[in-house]
Protein backbone atom coordinates (compact mmCIF):
# COMPACT_ATOMS: atom_id res chain seq x y z
CA UNK A 1 0.00 0.00 0.00
CA UNK A 2 2.89 2.36 0.57
CA UNK A 3 3.84 2.03 -3.08
CA UNK A 4 0.37 3.31 -3.99
CA UNK A 5 1.30 6.50 -2.12
CA UNK A 6 4.19 7.05 -4.52
CA UNK A 7 7.08 5.70 -2.45
CA UNK A 8 9.89 3.80 -4.15
CA UNK A 9 10.31 0.06 -3.57
CA UNK A 10 13.20 0.62 -1.18
CA UNK A 11 11.32 3.20 0.90
CA UNK A 12 8.18 1.04 0.82
CA UNK A 13 10.18 -1.90 2.19
CA UNK A 14 11.67 0.28 4.92
CA UNK A 15 8.26 1.65 5.90
CA UNK A 16 6.74 -1.84 5.93
CA UNK A 17 9.56 -3.27 8.05
CA UNK A 18 9.41 -0.32 10.45
CA UNK A 19 5.63 -0.65 10.76
CA UNK A 20 6.00 -4.37 11.47
CA UNK A 21 8.57 -3.74 14.18
CA UNK A 22 6.36 -1.01 15.64
CA UNK A 23 3.36 -3.35 15.69
CA UNK A 24 5.34 -6.04 17.50
CA UNK A 25 6.59 -3.52 20.08
CA UNK A 26 3.09 -2.13 20.59
CA UNK A 27 1.76 -5.71 20.88
CA UNK A 28 4.19 -6.40 23.71
CA UNK A 29 3.28 -3.08 25.38
CA UNK A 30 -0.42 -3.92 25.01
CA UNK A 31 0.12 -7.42 26.44
CA UNK A 32 2.02 -6.10 29.47
CA UNK A 33 0.06 -2.87 30.12
CA UNK A 34 -3.45 -3.86 29.01
CA UNK A 35 -4.86 -2.38 32.22
CA UNK A 36 -3.82 1.16 31.29
CA UNK A 37 -6.56 3.26 29.75
CA UNK A 38 -4.08 5.11 27.50
CA UNK A 39 -2.81 1.88 25.93
CA UNK A 40 -6.36 0.70 25.26
CA UNK A 41 -7.36 4.03 23.73
CA UNK A 42 -4.23 4.08 21.55
CA UNK A 43 -5.06 0.55 20.41
CA UNK A 44 -8.61 1.53 19.44
CA UNK A 45 -7.50 4.71 17.66
CA UNK A 46 -4.71 2.88 15.82
CA UNK A 47 -6.96 0.08 14.64
CA UNK A 48 -9.65 2.48 13.46
CA UNK A 49 -6.96 4.51 11.67
CA UNK A 50 -5.59 1.42 9.94
CA UNK A 51 -9.09 0.35 8.93
CA UNK A 52 -9.82 3.78 7.46
CA UNK A 53 -6.43 3.84 5.73
CA UNK A 54 -7.22 0.57 3.97
CA UNK A 55 -10.79 1.66 3.18
CA UNK A 56 -9.54 4.81 1.46
CA UNK A 57 -6.47 3.47 -0.34
CA UNK A 58 -7.42 -0.10 -1.24
CA UNK A 59 -11.08 -0.80 -0.45
CA UNK A 60 -11.00 -4.11 -2.33
CA UNK A 61 -8.97 -5.53 0.58
CA UNK A 62 -12.00 -5.13 2.85
CA UNK A 63 -13.72 -8.15 1.30
CA UNK A 64 -10.74 -10.51 1.06
CA UNK A 65 -9.82 -13.23 3.54
CA UNK A 66 -8.36 -12.01 6.84
CA UNK A 67 -9.36 -8.47 5.97
CA UNK A 68 -9.09 -5.49 8.34
CA UNK A 69 -12.79 -5.70 9.14
CA UNK A 70 -12.62 -9.26 10.46
CA UNK A 71 -9.34 -8.67 12.29
CA UNK A 72 -9.58 -5.10 13.60
CA UNK A 73 -13.20 -4.90 14.72
CA UNK A 74 -13.01 -7.88 17.15
CA UNK A 75 -9.86 -6.42 18.73
CA UNK A 76 -11.51 -3.00 18.97
CA UNK A 77 -14.47 -4.71 20.68
CA UNK A 78 -12.11 -6.49 23.08
CA UNK A 79 -10.44 -3.19 23.91
CA UNK A 80 -13.84 -1.62 24.60
CA UNK A 81 -14.70 -4.53 26.92
CA UNK A 82 -11.38 -4.03 28.73
CA UNK A 83 -12.06 -0.28 29.04
CA UNK A 84 -15.50 -1.01 30.48
CA UNK A 85 -13.97 -3.52 32.89
CA UNK A 86 -11.40 -0.92 34.02
CA UNK A 87 -14.17 1.63 34.56
CA UNK A 88 -16.24 -0.81 36.62
CA UNK A 89 -13.28 -1.95 38.73
CA UNK A 90 -12.27 1.64 39.49
CA UNK A 91 -15.82 2.43 40.69
CA UNK A 92 -15.92 -0.57 43.04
Amino acid sequence: MTASLGFSNEISDLITQSAGIGEVIFGVVFFVFYRLKLVLVLNIVGLIGLLLFVAVLQPQLLIEAFNPVTTNIPIIALSLVLLNNLKQSSQA
